[in-house]
């Protein structure tokens, strides 16, 4: 465990280092060093713990009440730290190049870079519930700091500080949590919270608390608000990191909460049913309405957040109920697919970064035809693509069909409930896939297909290998868990095994079927594979005598066709997005075509977030008016201070006299 520590350290290290230095190149790559080396250091006993062979924990006294240095490794622990050891060190390589001639100095977001890489491994791994909301405000901070790197624009301040309220409103909760949790307790280790008797009641409201503490950094629907804000603000490397990892720390901080609550009621598996049911449908529309590729991938993070929370849901009723399969599926799925989306998303967000690094865009309608000038980017965005529509061979594929088969296993069942659940689970991921297709379709098809509708995407270039490394690392992991599925599916065994409470090989044997039809899709995937590449090789080596000559396209008929004949993204989602245009809200501006030769016309469509402008915006408007009165008690006396502090101490006196009576 102190091996594991050092790494930590290590990671710190570097980016204090980056600080000092002159120089941003060298900077830049002292921080990935220390990022690399922390890494590599903690993965040992990460490894070791997922091995069945856990380092001991370490423990040290602290004058805190309650608290404790404490910190151990189980198998949760060692599965949630994997996207983060090998994601976090790819991000930092990725960041040299895409911060290469940048104008700004860049020694804090190395800095505070490498200190979220190590708050977050920190943060897994801690036993002790003071410590634990220390680690997570480190955590909250130092990732404030990145989304506002650069503050110069009005909108990305703006985005910090949505960030900022709203992971303070879940850390109060959290605060308010731990503090019922430890209530009468000397101690606020996780042993000693969990040993304690609760009444349902009280667990219920301690369940009630985590949702919200730790669902506003996953991004539950609709205390998602600050994602579509903070993740395109962010350097893309930065929100990679963020959305591919640091929101899974509110899945884990929401299971290891679970272990320490008993044994759970099926309103607990339920809720996060809704929550996950409501979150991907919600999540993968609004993505569909999206002009911004990062703001798209933004919610596509709310849209498989909701897939985890859908998996926990059914793993929680799976414990309730005394159902083996739908525990050992249902959290094996959710927990496995932390693991896929922080791959598949950290490199859509890789993609997105090397194309706005290129094109100086965002703007999917200003992008098309990128395939041709960024191979590389292209391909392995298509690969990311694949994987987050849960295609075979890649990895999404993979947890969601874990998912997929807990809930058929549920359509058999004697009890309703049973089959209710495997109804709403079938129906939303079968919603959820088909319209996360539809909004690739679109993204890769604008983004990278076609032909270029502005000068900048006409001037794209492929960009250079510290970007590309990292991008095609993540494809490779893509495909290789997917060839891996049946390893995939015993490598979560650890994990659910904490959370459930069983034991390895009861998971295992209740996972039997789900393995043997993956194993069947594993060797048709690697069949097609290898026709594939046969065909491609007999094609390279036909003889190459015959001449060849290039033509163009049929037109239609239009002698001059301009890329403005293409469809457009707005164009290309609109019949989705009208089927959901209730929930969206989507405004739509524009002059319709009037007449057989229309001299001009224009059509814009805008969608807002729906939680921010019909919930939070009227909520914190009727709180401003509510406190607009005390405003006039700020106006700089320092003397009628003095008499508000005093007179305070005065009541404070009053009520404490009168409760020792």
């Amino acid at each position: 465990m102190v091996l594991f520590l050092v790494g930590c350290g290590f990671a710190v290290l570097g980016g204090v280092i980056a600080l000092l230095v002159n120089g941003s190149k060298p900077a830049r790559w002292i921080a990935t060093i220390g990022v690399w080396i922390g890494c590599g250091l903690a993965s040992i006993p990460v490894i070791s713990a997922l091995g069945d062979q856990a380092p001991h924990p370490v423990q040290w006294a602290w004058s805190m009440p309650g608290g404790s240095l404490s910190f151990a490794l189980d198998g949760l622990s060692a599965f949630f730290c994997l996207p983060i050891l090998l994601v976090s060190p790819l991000a930092a390589l990725y960041g040299v190049g895409y911060l290469a001639g940048h104008a700004r100095s860049l020694k804090a977001v190395l800095f505070f870079y490498n200190v979220l890489v190590a708050s977050m491994l920190m943060l897994v791994a801690t036993r002790n519930g003071l410590l634990f909301l220390v680690v997570w405000e480190i955590m909250a901070i130092s990732s404030f700091f990145l989304v506002i790197f650069d503050d110069e624009h009005a909108h990305v301040r703006r985005a910090g500080w949505t960030y900022l309220v709203a992971t303070h409103i879940g850390t109060a909760a959290l605060l308010a949590m731990f503090a019922l949790l430890g209530a009468g307790a000397d101690s606020l280790d996780f042993t000693a919270l969990a040993a304690m008797g609760r009444s349902l009641t009280m667990a219920t409201v301690l369940f009630a608390l985590a949702v919200i503490g730790f669902g506003s950094k996953a991004g539950f629907f609709a205390l998602h608000v600050w994602l579509p804000q903070a993740h395109p603000a962010a350097p893309s490397h930065v929100s990679a990191l963020m959305s591919g990892v640091m929101i899974k720390t509110g899945i884990y901080g929401l299971l290891r909460v679970l272990t320490l609550l008993g044994a759970p009621s099926a309103g607990w598996g339920w809720t996060l049913v809704i929550v996950g049911l409501s979150s991907g449908i919600l999540g993968v529309a609004f993505a569909l309405a999206q002009h911004d590729i990062k703001r798209l991938l933004a919610y596509h993070s709310v849209e498989n957040i909701g897939i985890i929370t859908l998996g926990l849901g059914a793993g929680v009723l799976g414990l309730s109920w005394g159902q083996p399969v739908l525990i050992m599926l249902g959290f094996g799925g959710g927990i496995l697919h932390v693991l896929n989306h922080a791959v598949f998303k950290s490199l859509l967000f890789f993609g997105a970064g090397a194309v706005a690094h290129s094109t100086g865009l965002r703007d999917i309608d200003h992008l098309g035809g990128l395939l041709k000038r960024m191979r590389w980017t292209g391909l392995t965005f298509l690969v990311a693509s694949a994987a987050i529509c849960g295609l075979p061979p890649f990895n999404g594929f993979v947890s969601e069909f874990l998912i997929y088969v807990a809930a058929f296993s549920g359509l058999h069942a004697a009890t309703p409930g049973t089959v209710v659940l495997a109804i709403g689970i079938l129906t939303g991921l079968a919603l959820i896939g088909g319209l996360a297709a539809a909004c690739f379709a679109k993204a890769f098809g604008m983004v990278f297909l076609g032909e270029p509708r502005s000068d900048h995407a006409g001037g794209a270039h492929e960009v250079g290998p510290t970007m590309r490394w990292p991008m095609m690392a993540l494809a490779v992991a893509c495909l290789a868990i997917g060839l891996l599925a049946p390893l995939a599916v015993r490598g979560v065994l650890p994990a659910v095994a904490v959370v459930a409470g069983g034991d390895p090989g009861a998971l295992l044997e209740a996972a039997g079927g789900a393995i043997r039809g993956l194993t069947g899709v594993v060797y048709i995937s690697v069949t097609l594979l290898l026709v594939t590449g046969g065909l491609l090789l007999f094609r390279r080596l036909l003889p190459r005598g015959k001449q060849q000559t290039e033509t163009g396209t049929w037109d239609c008929g239009y002698a001059r066709p301009t890329p403005r004949m293409q469809y457009t993204a707005s164009s290309f989602a609109q019949p989705l997005v009208d089927l959901f245009r209730t929930l969206l809200g989507t405004r739509k501006r524009g002059m319709a075509v009037r007449g057989f030769f229309p001299a001009r016309a224009t059509f814009e469509t805008d969608t807002p977030d729906a939680a921010q402008e019909r919930l939070f915006a009227p909520l914190f408007q009727s709180i401003d008016r509510l406190v607009a009165p005390i405003r006039r008690m700020q106006h700089g006396r320092v003397h009628e201070y003095l008499l508000y502090i005093a007179a305070t101490l005065v009541l404070l006196l009053l009520f404490w006299k009168a409760g020792t009576r």
